[in-house]
């Protein structure tokens, strides 16, 4: 940065011993230093024998720091040799890399593998038999995947559509809140729920809802109204479940629209509250458009979750009288895979369900590049 600093910043008619000095400084910065010493020259030939001696003098100290600091190109190195130049950076990084091989990506290497083998507890992964397709065959042909299938795809695409919008809204609101220490307050009021376990969370929604001493049975008893039985009721048992996970995941779903939030540029509204843009222009003029990549990555994660409807908390709400419409791909592995030692048909599931996954990333970026320009990658 010196070398076009010191360009701009002397005037071109310094003396010319003050524009030979200031020469080197410029010298990592090539087209400046060329138009610098062109100009030099030229102001040589047409100036006086003392400013002429003055300018050899300079040159020759230009001669000799050109010759103790030469100019070296970077060298191509190759990426073993980056490695070992910073080897003290990857062996701080070397757990980490032993974390995600081990705990990570082992793992589905296994369950690739368990998927197409009769997995038997006495002899291992490697020493058990190889069936094929045997285990996606027998997953198909259960009369109750249908069912499962559909309530799976159901309760993601609702979970998808309550629970995508709010945030957005919850953010762009937390941003526009003039008092920071309101919206410190607002914002862990909403976060904290998140680091309920869902146990916690059922909890709170029985003492609400239960027939006997919940809240809202209470207040309908006082009222003259017959207790109602909630979670038997197969009509009220996707808003318990959608209406529990949104209070849970609301606030933590905003961190991310905020942090892409403060990457806006304030003189944006500021120019368009001058040319009279109210609040509603703003947000869909400039924070919409601005957010929009986040939001396409959001929402294209989301897609891939399709077939995950949330079994930890499906499988602490619902029961026999609500299982037709309850039952998941979760609760049905947890049924048929675990309880009944099924291990190679639940793994089985597990990869079917990846790949449903990929496939729906892959198809949502494309439609969000070919329709919005914007994409995962």
């Amino acid at each position: 940065m010196t070398g076009p600093l010191l360009f701009f910043v002397l005037p071109g008619r310094r003396s010319l011993k003050t524009q030979w000095i200031c020469a080197p400084f410029q010298f990592h910065s090539v087209p400046f230093c060329c138009k610098r010493l062109l100009y030099c020259v030229y102001q040589t030939g047409n100036a006086s024998e003392s400013e002429k001696e003055e300018a050899n003098l300079a040159k020759s100290g230009l001669k000799s720091v050109a010759a103790t600091h030469p100019y070296r190109a970077p060298s191509k190195r190759g990426l073993w040799q980056r490695i070992v130049d910073h080897r003290v950076l990857y062996l701080m990084f070397l757990p980490v890399i032993a974390y995600y091989v081990i705990f990570r990506y082992w793992p589905i290497v296994l369950a690739w593998i368990v998927a197409f083998k009769d997995l038997q507890l006495g002899t291992g992964v490697f020493s058990s038999e190889w069936v094929g397709f045997d285990n996606f065959r027998m997953i198909f042909e259960d009369p109750e995947i249908v069912n499962v299938l559909r309530n799976t795809v159901e309760i993601s695409l609702l979970r998808i559509l309550v629970g995508f919008f709010p945030p957005i809204i919850l953010a762009i609101m937390f941003h526009d809140l003039a008092s920071n220490r309101m919206k410190k307050w607002l914002q862990s009021a909403v976060y904290i729920p998140h680091f309920f376990s869902w146990v916690i969370v059922y909890g709170i929604v029985f003492a609400f809802f239960s027939t006997g001493s919940g809240f809202v049975n209470n207040v309908l008893a006082w009222m003259g109204y017959t207790r109602f039985e909630f979670f038997l009721s197969e009509s009220w048992f996707r808003p318990l479940l959608l209406g529990s996970a949104l209070w849970k995941e609301i606030g933590w779903s905003t961190i991310i629209y905020l942090a892409a939030l403060t990457t806006v540029d304030p003189q944006l509204y500021e120019a368009a509250t001058i040319d009279g843009a109210g609040p509603i222009k703003r947000i869909t003029a400039i924070t919409l458009p601005s957010i929009l990549p986040v939001i396409t990555f959001v929402l294209c994660i989301s897609l891939g979750n399709i077939l995950f409807a949330g079994g930890e908390q499906i499988l602490l709400f619902y029961n026999k009288a609500v299982l037709d419409s309850a039952d998941v791909i979760e609760t049905w592995v947890y049924r048929e895979g675990l309880n009944r030692l099924q291990f190679s048909i639940g793994t089985a599931v597990g990869v079917f369900q990846s790949i449903i996954g990929m496939v729906f990333i892959i198809s949502s970026n494309f439609i969000a590049k070919k329709y919005t320009g914007r994409g995962i990658w």
